[in-house]
């Protein structure tokens, strides 16, 4: 797994959101860019995350960030869950994980002793000019827009 880190820049990517409109890294250049992956749409620890962000997106957006969620889930998928829970952020359907690889969020993982591969729940803090500012691969599902916040 070969992840981005503080100060890499962000390689191009585009793909199709949970609206079915097409998203590129060149419509978030001038801004500040909360890029978070998570592992499948609808699940507890997704829904608590993604709802989090929600719950504080004026906060968010007040000190000047756009958000974009990440999960290999299709478009359906995607749409169900941001219609269920009203995000107001666009949630990308990276089924052929193009953007999950680019940020090397891929990988093995461990769940009650069983090994496989899946989405690291990381989030990543991108500058104006789509460098990679900050990592948070700690997420607290829970209060994640604090963490987002607590250095901005």
């Amino acid at each position: 797994m070969n992840t981005l880190k503080a100060g890499d820049k962000v390689p191009a990517f585009s793909g199709t959101t949970d609206k079915g409109e097409k998203i590129s890294l060149d419509d978030f250049k001038g801004s500040k860019l909360v890029v978070f992956f998570y592992p499948k749409a609808s699940t507890p620890g997704c829904t608590a995350e993604a709802c989090n962000l929600r719950d504080h997106y004026k906060e968010l957006q007040d000190k000047g960030y756009k958000l974009l969620g990440v999960s290999a889930d299709s478009e359906k998928r995607q749409s169900n869950f941001s219609s269920k829970y009203k995000f107001p952020f666009p949630l990308l359907a990276d089924e052929d994980k193009e953007v999950i690889n680019a940020f090397g969020v891929w990988g093995p993982k461990k769940f009650m002793g069983r090994e496989y591969d899946g989405i690291h729940r990381m989030t990543f803090i991108v500058n104006e000019e789509g460098t990679v500012e900050r990592v948070i691969d700690k997420v607290k599902t829970k209060d994640h827009a604090a963490q987002i916040l607590e250095n901005s």
